[in-house]
């Protein structure tokens, strides 16, 4: 299978993300992880934890957004630094700035969203 971050769930979640709004993003990303096969289905699996990761926060759930930050990462930095299109490297490195963002005294009151871009080619 083949993520086309163009067009359908995909495109409309990208979309969202972009705009800020979190948990549509998830809702959207979930129709397409319930019928993707792996490898494509534990990528997303990720994709959607950041963006529940970033509706915790935006609810003030900083160990809540600590945690899927830190899951996501785990199965995020498994991928090549390119996959499905996506600069993953670039998008694990995002996780950790805000995994330490995250972990200071006092916690950040923003947190910019780790970027999910596609690769230049």
């Amino acid at each position: 299978m083949t993520l086309d971050w163009t067009q359908g769930a995909l495109q409309e979640g990208l979309r969202l993300y972009r705009s800020g709004r979190f948990f549509a993003t998830h809702e959207a990303w979930e129709s397409a992880w319930l019928t993707a096969p792996p490898p494509e289905k534990l990528f997303l699996q990720g994709l959607i934890q950041v963006t529940v990761a970033l509706h915790h926060f935006h609810r003030h759930n900083h160990l809540g957004a600590t945690r899927l930050l830190t899951a996501a990462l785990r199965k995020l930095s498994t991928y090549a630094p390119t996959f499905a299109t996506l600069d993953v490297a670039l998008l694990c490195d995002d996780i950790r700035a805000s995994l330490k963002r995250l972990a200071a005294d006092p916690p950040p009151t923003h947190l910019a969203p780790p970027r999910i871009q596609m690769q230049c080619l």
